[in-house]
């Protein structure tokens, strides 16, 4: 039955041929959710008039609050050929919303529905609560037909009310993650939809044995978890064979609804389905909001191939899902799309249809779609197993936007998973391409397909499975035996497809790197002090799989690549000095060696002299004090016990040259001369590959013009 309230003001006539009606709705005492009440659903009427065919207007009048609207006309069979635009008025705020339009094409009953009275009507459209309305309609210029077709209403919807133990929707679940599951705590949706249909007074055709799919039945908020009022539509469903395809659809209407308020938009367009157009009930068999929450729709089980009423002439063999908003030019978000395409994997799989491919469906009226293609009542026709409402019908729903996502709703709902990748190994080190590891590795993914769609992931060690991770995995660990291996994750999407990532090679190496040469000090040739002798530190590192660097741990620190294998360094003389290095490979093993030198300075004075030599004394030489000759022949022996020396001497431009023995035979003839005055230089050095009791012996030459040679010392390590 319907609700009407007849109060006539005035209306006001546009320029161009239009009329602009007015209609106020007084506040209700509902102001907010602090004063919420529990109300029923309920829809009022109000009557546009207008003079002449071309233009219709709406007597101002006063009813209740309303949060949805529409506009319906009596015949259902007449088209519109016309443009209806509303605004609203904002129950809280007193705010005008601008002019939108009203989709208009919406399907007839291809089968009529027993005791309706079916009614033309635009799509309706989501307001939130609202105490005032705007509307005009006017007849397209040109067009051939009488008019605007006759009975025209406003249909405003008033979802009502009903408390949070009725709904028993966690509002919390609708807050900001768009990629969890909604918190649905009524009762198992098969169940609860299979006693909203139980409760209708009759049933059209006898109830199937649901069958079982081969995907996974999504969360969905049942009719009684949305507080859908079954008094409204007591008629039972009717039930097709099967669902050979899934029509996608949008309501149209605003996308800036709250997903808190979710439930209220189903509860008015199922109002608005029933007392508006005229149907038993729901048109949609599914609804999905912005965040993918999946609603119920017609009643009559979501397991079961219910008959609805979305898609004129191709009702018969499928179900229909329907988002709640406006796609024309805004994509729907991740979440909605990964919704869709759940339940139609779902729906789709209960009868063994690949929701990637296409089915041939039988037309049930001769009609065009918004296409062009042409439809004769009994032939057959090919649609994608997830097509769009535009597919069977002359309508621009569900929208540009989510049009042309229909074929990710497919890749979605059909497999495999997609944009799977490994993004890390942890515990391995990458050289080049290889990654070595001791053993344990945690492998990390990650994948574009939503969890939701996912059965499991698997590590694969040389093709074989060795691990399993959830779908909601993105690592997983596992221990590598010795030897080269690949490494592989492979995702199971729930339709059994399979997608597998690159391999990676891997190499279990659980053998430390060995020095082939011990860390050793060698003197080299460079100006000394007591705090900083010059020495080169020498090594040689291997590993039997991959040298990675080797590490200086003391007396001080570096890091070298693993061809190094010397570095200039100082040291501290006549200190003892452990010289640790430890050197890695990329698995991470590693071995340290640390061995002790200490450099020792031999004054000038401990050496046995021959010939004649002088005393020198200046803080630029070591000690204070040096030896100088320029006598020929004249020497200086020293004595040690050590693997490294090094002579110490002052040059200047003035400097002669020196002869050098090592253990009685001559080595080196060493010119001191020098452009600019040094001291302190350690200008000759000699090395052995083991300590051992050495004698060095230096001998003036007697240069010609240049005879003299001043020596600072003998430095050798121990």
């Amino acid at each position: 039955m319907k609700r009407r309230a007849w109060l006539t003001l005035g209306a006001v006539v546009l320029g161009g041929g239009g009329v602009v009606t007015y209609a106020a709705a007084s506040p209700s005492a509902d102001t907010g959710p602090a004063t919420r009440a529990k109300r029923p659903v309920k829809v009022y009427d109000l009557a546009l008039k207008g003079a002449g065919s071309d233009v219709r207007k709406l007597p101002r009048t006063e009813t209740k609050q309303f949060s949805l609207l529409g506009v319906s006309w009596t015949d259902a069979d007449r088209e519109l050929n016309g443009s209806i635009q509303v605004r609203t008025r904002d129950a809280e705020s007193g705010a005008w919303t601008g002019w939108r339009d009203l989709e208009t094409g919406v399907d007839p009953v291809e089968v009529p529905e027993a005791d309706s009275e079916e009614r033309g009507a635009s799509e309706p459209l989501w307001t939130g609560p609202s105490d005032g309305v705007e509307v005009q309609v006017v007849h397209d210029d040109g067009s051939t037909d009488a008019g605007l077709p006759k009975g025209f209403e406003v249909n405003l919807v008033d979802p009502g009310v009903v408390t949070e133990a009725e709904t028993r929707i966690d509002p919390a679940a609708f807050a900001t993650d768009a990629s969890a599951e909604p918190t649905v705590s009524s009762e198992p949706a098969a169940a609860a939809s299979a006693a909203s249909a139980a409760s209708a007074a009759s049933a059209a055709s006898a109830a199937p044995t649901a069958p079982a799919s081969t995907a996974p039945q999504p969360p969905v908020v049942s009719r009684a978890g949305w507080g859908a009022d079954e008094s409204l539509s007591p008629e039972g469903p009717e039930y097709n064979e099967d669902v050979k395809s899934v029509f996608v659809h949008h309501t149209a209407g605003t996308n800036d609804y709250s997903c808190a308020d979710s439930a209220a938009l189903v509860r008015g367009i199922y109002a608005y389905h029933v007392q508006t157009n005229g149907w038993k009930d729901l048109g949609y068999n599914f609804l999905v909001d912005k965040c993918g929450t999946v609603f119920e729709g017609r009643k009559g089980g979501i397991d079961l191939p219910v008959l609805g009423a979305h898609t004129y002439g191709f009702n018969r063999e499928s179900t229909g899902i329907a988002v709640l908003g406006d796609y024309t030019s805004t994509a729907a978000p991740q979440a909605t799309l990964t919704a869709i395409a759940r339940v139609a994997a779902w729906k789709l799989g209960q009868y063994g249809a690949d929701p990637s491919s296409t089915v041939k469906l039988t037309a049930g009226a001769t009609q065009k779609n918004y296409f062009g293609t042409s439809f004769t009542a009994g032939g057959t026709y090919a649609f994608g197993r997830i097509a769009a409402h535009r597919d069977g019908y002359n309508t621009e729903c569900p929208g540009d936007s989510l049009y042309a996502q229909l074929p990710a709703i497919r890749t979605l709902a059909a497999g495999p998973v997609q944009g799977l990748k490994i993004t890390a190994l942890d515990g391995t080190g990458l050289n080049g391409s290889t990654y070595y590891t001791k053993g344990k590795i945690t492998a990390r993914w990650s994948a574009t397909t939503p969890a939701a769609l996912v059965e499991h992931f698997e590590i694969l060690v040389d093709g074989t499975s060795v691990a399993t991770a959830p779908a909601t995995a993105t690592s997983q660990s596992v221990t590598l035996a010795a030897g080269s291996h690949t490494v592989a994750v492979r995702a199971v999407h729930q339709s059994g497809r399979t997608t597998t990532t690159a391999t990676k090679k891997v190499v279990t190496d659980t053998t430390a790197p060995t020095f082939t040469t011990t860390p050793k000090l060698t003197l080299r040739t460079g100006t000394v002090d007591t705090t900083a002798v010059p020495v080169t530190l020498g090594w040689k590192a291997a590993d039997s799989a991959a040298l990675r660097r080797v590490k200086l741990l003391s007396p001080t620190t570096a890091t070298f690549g693993p061809t190094t294998t010397s570095s200039k360094r100082t040291a501290k003389s006549g200190s003892a000095a452990t010289w640790s290095m430890r050197a890695y490979d990329w698995a991470g093993n590693y071995r340290t060696s640390s061995p002790s030198y200490t450099p020792v300075i031999l004054q000038e004075s401990s050496a046995k002299k021959s010939g004649s030599w002088s005393t020198r004394s200046s803080s630029s030489y070591l000690g204070g004090k040096s030896y100088s000759s320029s006598s020929k022949s004249a020497s200086l022996t020293w004595t040690f016990t050590g693997r490294s020396a090094a002579w110490v001497v002052s040059r200047a431009s003035s400097s002669g040259q020196a002869y050098v023995y090592v253990d009685g035979k001559k080595v080196a003839t060493v010119d001191l001369k020098s452009a600019t005055t040094k001291y302190r230089q350690a200008i000759w050095t000699k090395s052995w590959s083991s300590s051992a009791k050495h004698t060095i012996k230096v001998v003036v030459v007697g240069t010609s013009g240049r005879p003299t040679i001043t020596t600072d010392g003998l430095v050798h390590l121990k």
